[in-house]
């Protein structure tokens, strides 16, 4: 159950929650953090930011620690005073209301007591259904009954727009199943230590549910070799970037001819969804492969990889021995965090992902103003204008694509702060005292919601992130930018600072949303959010020109020994930089050219200009960990933050104008290696 919630990850790059109560950045840019002994033109990044983090080292129960996480743990200390409250007038709340839903989940997380007294009491019902497990008609039926009781197993479903008609949404069932990061963990020598390591954790788990130890160690074995089988029949995380390959359109029958053992109609039937004239078997190659195992892998094998994975996701809300385990391989071994998080934090995580939104919805009671809100309109108003003046001159796009562009431009939608409408949880029943029985029923009543909307028009009014997360997103299907409230803070926005300082950052947000729409992949959805193509095959060659220069820069970064950033994983995230950076700095100029004066003065020394470049640097402030640099390398979209500071400023003239940079410099790519797209 733990990894139910995904959460988007447009702009930031995924960072844990932290311990100790640490200010947000001050709101205005110290200059003082500044370190002059490092040219700015040679290292950006440590200009701005290594005085800041060799102050700052990171939490002993953190993986990184920087400009995110400070906003992030201002964010959670907020949190934490609402889910306490909630917790201490539940009782007398109103019946039903969301506060008492809040509280009564969070109190019962915090009863550490009642916890470590049930053991792993709660999942021995389905402990003893996996036993009984007789056939593999059997093991369809318990893959069919764990998602209907919202427990995903073996392979992802849910609900998400047609990517041929957007504004209807479908089913969709896709890879999955897998316990190590991704598919190169099963394969690869580099990571025979982690194979051995998660070996060695599963088998732990196994007997701390009581299997004995030579039992626990044969199945453990066994269950490496059941998933190496599904990573091999899976797409690589590059792949998996297309939309090409996350969209498959089929009837039920034609589906059926893939996996003849598994009866889709009957899944669909199972868990109310409303599937008729087909849904998208994103990945056919994976369930071909589900179709061969389950004729010829033996029921006790099935049976160690329902029994591992239904223990591990109840780990983290089981009692302590299983928590530690849980810690101990997911985040110490592959992350190398070194101190778990207090449990307030781990309560409070799970809170938001059984109940976020409405947590939100209390959140931006006190913790969101409507001034802000205008103020961030503004700035989305002015990077939208900024954006189509750098479409319309455009050099190397034709005016027929530029036509399509500024089509899309048009319908993008901007949605901030928090939700126009509020999600009804009138549903969900939880109590006081059931710690895992209520992570159980939020999980369900969640799933039935999200399954629920399947079969009908999409709900352009929803928000796929609550408002106290510090992060954005754009959604390509729905031509949308994303800003939650936590995220319109210091250091990305500030109504006191100077232009400067929030075009290059919140500003730069904003462009890399917008950005998104034009990247490698969500240019290949149009003004409706369809996947079509809406370019001429010379642009799209000139494009693929630029972005394949983009790939190469990035992959040419070195963040480990020996281990470089992956251009093309990261690729959208890079043009969302570039784009969204340069249609920033044009906002800026065009709101300094109303205001000339503003425009020539300097700030503690510093011009607008440079200002601008200095607060995008800060943004990206920060150190981590280098086994969880390691893991994020093979799996996140995102380039490392120290390369996101420098990587688009280094293709910008206007940088190496500000800094007066000279070519040769590391900050002046030379003309054959300078990357310009939007």
């Amino acid at each position: 159950m733990k990894h139910r919630l995904v959460k988007p990850l447009a702009f930031a790059v995924g960072m844990a929650l932290c311990t100790g109560a640490l200010a947000a950045p001050s709101s205005v840019f110290n200059v003082q953090e500044i370190d002059s002994t490092i040219n700015a033109c040679s290292d950006f990044n440590g200009f701005v930011n290594a005085k800041w983090v060799a102050a700052n080292p990171i939490p002993a129960d953190r993986t990184r620690w920087g400009s995110f996480d400070e906003l992030r743990e201002a964010s959670l200390n907020v949190q934490h005073k609402i889910v306490d409250d909630a917790a201490s007038r539940a009782a007398k709340a109103a019946p039903g209301s969301i506060e008492q839903k809040i509280g009564y989940l969070y109190a019962s997380g915090m009863d550490e007591a009642a916890i470590n007294k049930a053991g792993f009491d709660p999942i021995k019902p389905q402990l003893a259904r996996i036993d009984g497990l007789k056939n593999s008609a059997d093991v369809v039926g318990y893959i069919r009954d764990s998602y209907a009781q919202g427990e995903p197993v073996l392979f992802r479903f849910g609900g998400n727009a047609d990517y041929k008609n957007s504004n209807n949404e479908i089913a969709y069932a896709g890879q999955g199943g897998l316990g190590l990061p991704t598919t190169d963990y099963y394969s690869k020598p580099e990571f025979e230590k982690i194979r051995t390591a998660y070996v060695a954790h599963i088998a732990k788990l196994l007997e701390l549910a009581g299997v004995s130890a030579t039992a626990a160690r044969q199945q453990a074995k066994s269950v490496l070799a059941f998933e190496t089988r599904l990573a091999a029949a899976s797409l690589a995380r590059v792949e998996m970037r297309k939309p090409e390959n996350n969209y498959h359109f089929v009837s039920i029958a034609d589906a059926d001819k893939v996996t003849p053992s598994f009866d889709w109609a009957a899944f669909f039937k199972a868990q109310g969804a409303d599937v008729k004239d087909g849904f998208s078997l994103s990945q056919p190659k994976f369930f071909a492969e589900v179709q061969k195992m389950l004729g010829d892998v033996p029921l006790a094998e099935w049976q160690a990889y329902f029994r591992y994975h239904a223990i591990d996701g109840a780990a983290p809300y089981l009692s302590t021995p299983f928590q530690q385990e849980d810690f101990a391989f997911g985040e110490r071994t592959l992350n190398g965090q070194k101190e778990m998080q207090p449990r307030w934090k781990r309560v409070l995580g799970t809170t938001n992902g059984g109940m976020g939104m409405a947590l939100g919805q209390l959140y931006v009671a006190h913790n969101f103003s409507p001034d802000s809100k205008q103020r961030a309109q503004e700035l989305v108003d002015n990077l939208r204008a900024a954006y189509k003046t750098r479409i319309e001159n455009l050099p190397w796009m034709s005016d027929a694509t530029k036509k399509k562009a500024l089509e899309k431009w048009a319908t993008f939608v901007p949605k901030i702060g928090y939700p126009d409408k509020w999600r009804d949880w009138s549903g969900l029943t939880l109590t006081p005292d059931n710690y895992y029985a209520n992570v159980q029923a939020a999980a369900k009543f969640n799933y039935d919601y999200r399954i629920a909307k399947i079969g009908k028009p999409v709900d352009r009014s929803e928000w796929g992130m609550t408002p106290q997360t510090v992060n954005a997103y754009y959604s390509p299907q729905q031509n949308e930018i994303v800003f939650p409230a936590a995220i319109l803070q210091p250091p990305f926005f500030d109504a006191k600072a100077d232009d400067a300082i929030n075009y290059g950052g919140i500003g730069a947000v904003i462009g890399h949303e917008m950005g998104h729409g034009y990247d490698d992949q969500g240019s290949k959805f149009d003004a409706q959010g369809n996947n079509v193509n809406w370019w001429t095959e010379a642009d799209r060659k000139a494009f693929e020109e630029r972005t394949t220069k983009l790939a190469a820069q990035f992959d040419g970064y070195e963040p480990l020994p020996g281990k470089h950033v992956n251009g093309q994983l990261t690729m959208g995230e890079n043009i969302g930089d570039l784009g969204g950076l340069n249609a920033a700095y044009t906002a800026l100029q065009m709101a300094l050219s109303k205001n000339p004066a503003e425009a020539n003065r300097k700030i503690d020394g510093y011009t607008q200009d440079q200002r601008f470049f200095l607060n995008w640097a800060r943004v990206w402030r920060g150190s981590i960990r280098p086994e969880a640099q390691l893991t994020l390398l093979n799996t996140d979209p995102h380039a490392p933050a120290q390369f996101r500071a420098i990587g688009a400023p280094s293709n910008m003239p206007e940088f190496a104008q500000a800094f007066q940079c000279k070519p040769g410099n590391a900050m002046v790519r030379s003309p054959e290696t300078q990357v310009k797209i939007w």
